[in-house]
């Protein structure tokens, strides 16, 4: 038997002899932005690299993704390392697609690179072999939850059941071959000496999409025999933002709508005005109590002026509780990659949410931060200045944390495993959403 950590060693040295071509890899897809479930591209260059490896690649996962199992010499427990497809909307970005305002200003790109590092050094270094347990490597799409009449109008078609790409991955059955997930997202840390963090929780969120009709007639010559479908919306949003003190602050709601069609044309009283809001919170009493105040500020609104107004409620992302274990365990494969003073576990609660919400509520999950970035998430500030921090590191600490789960029998997988409490199964987790909303 091979002893673990020269297991470790020598798919540590396989990802640093392959680290360009895992670096060209996060830049390139850095400069070829795609928005969810059209990520096209980017999903062609995982499953060829996939095919390189000489895996059998399944695609067509919620229209984009991919997955690819790389097999143990048992297979007692499977550890899905994943990575995000796509993109934010950014326009302002220097590196936005001029056609779609799509940009990188999220790093999804890093955890794309450091999924198929973290597989490249499995792989070549003959690691599999060793392991009493198999790896998935999962291209997911659709994490940022934007575009929602687009995405509406892809259920419509039949062609997803939910916005977000790792809710669709649950729904199509895509997870049920899964024991353990994780990924690693980028991160901008205030202290310059912190590399990655591990740790901490997210809110989760549901959607709205709310659509006001009014009546047409001239902006100038007869506005009376109009009805202001602007207004009323702007007479919703106000009574939505006189609810902030109402908010306890214990459950860290955020609710930012914006107006994605405000008219047709500036001398017609606008009839048809969109509007498309989250409402964030760290617990899911707490944001369905959120959404009653909301609807009824809408409604409000719409009273006022005369108008209609159709709330559309949109399965959004449960909170994120990480698998304390599961982080335990790749927190020290990063202390061991960077030291000690370059690696934080912290508690801290971000308001922000992500998909690996739905997943960390039905098996034992993670998401860490590697460093490597410079300026805030979803701004034109967002850039790599150290791409061996973002794309290589954590591809060392995926794969190094893959083998502790999977050697000796997965002794410590199993554990984990044993040791977690599911809040759903698939069945109950899709009944979960239909009942709720």
């Amino acid at each position: 038997m091979k002893d673990i950590s020269a297991i470790k060693k020598s798919v540590c040295d396989e990802i640093e002899k392959r680290k360009d071509e895992i670096i060209g890899i996060g830049n390139d897809i850095f400069m070829h932005p795609e928005l969810g479930y059209k990520e096209y591209r980017t999903s062609e260059l995982v499953g060829k690299i996939f095919s390189e490896m000489g895996l059998h690649v399944t695609d067509g996962l919620a229209i984009t993704g991919k997955k690819a199992r790389m097999r143990g010499r048992n297979s007692m427990l499977n550890v899905c390392i994943m990575g995000e497809l796509d993109s934010v909307l950014c326009p302002g970005h220097p590196h936005a697609d001029p056609k779609t305002g799509a940009a990188h200003s999220c790093g999804h790109n890093g955890q794309i690179a450091s999924m198929l590092g973290a597989g490249m050094g499995l792989f070549y270094a003959g690691a599999m072999e060793y392991l009493d347990g198999d790896v998935t490597l999962m291209a997911v799409p659709a994490e940022e939850y934007v575009e929602i009449e687009f995405r509406r109008q892809l259920i419509a078609d039949g062609k997803i059941k939910f916005l977000g790409g790792k809710q669709e991955m649950i729904a199509i059955g895509a997870m049920d071959d899964i024991d353990i997930s994780m990924l690693t997202h980028l991160g901008a840390f205030e202290d310059e000496k912190i590399l990655a963090v591990y740790g901490g929780t997210n809110n989760g969120f549901i959607g709205k999409f709310v659509r006001y009709i009014g009546k047409e007639a001239h902006a100038g010559g007869a506005p009376e025999k109009g009805i202001n479908a602007l207004k009323a919306a702007t007479l919703g949003l106000l009574g939505i933002d006189m609810q902030r003190e109402t908010f306890m602050e214990k459950d860290t709601i955020r609710i930012h709508p914006i107006i994605t069609k405000g008219g047709d044309l500036v001398n017609i009283v606008p009839a048809d005005v969109r509007v498309e809001t989250y409402i964030r919170g760290a617990n899911v009493p707490a944001i369905m109590e959120a959404a009653v105040k909301v609807d009824r500020s809408l409604q409000a609104g719409a009273l006022a002026l005369g108008a209609q107004v159709d709330i559309d409620t949109l399965p959004g992302y449960l909170p994120f509780r990480p698998d304390n274990k599961l982080d335990d365990v790749h927190g020290q494969n990063l202390v061991e990659l960077l030291g000690q003073e370059h690696v934080k576990k912290t508690d801290q609660h971000s308001t922000g949410s992500t998909d690996m919400g739905d997943i960390a509520a039905i098996m034992p999950s993670i998401q860490p931060s590697s460093g490597g970035v410079r300026g805030l998430f979803h701004t034109k500030d967002f850039e790599i200045v150290d791409p061996y921090t973002a794309y290589v590191v954590p591809a060392k600490a995926m794969a190094m944390t893959a083998i502790d789960l999977l050697y000796d029998g997965a002794t410590k997988g199993l554990d984990i495993k044993r040791g977690f409490e599911p809040e759903f199964t698939r069945e109950s987790y899709l009944k979960m959403w239909e009942e709720l909303l």
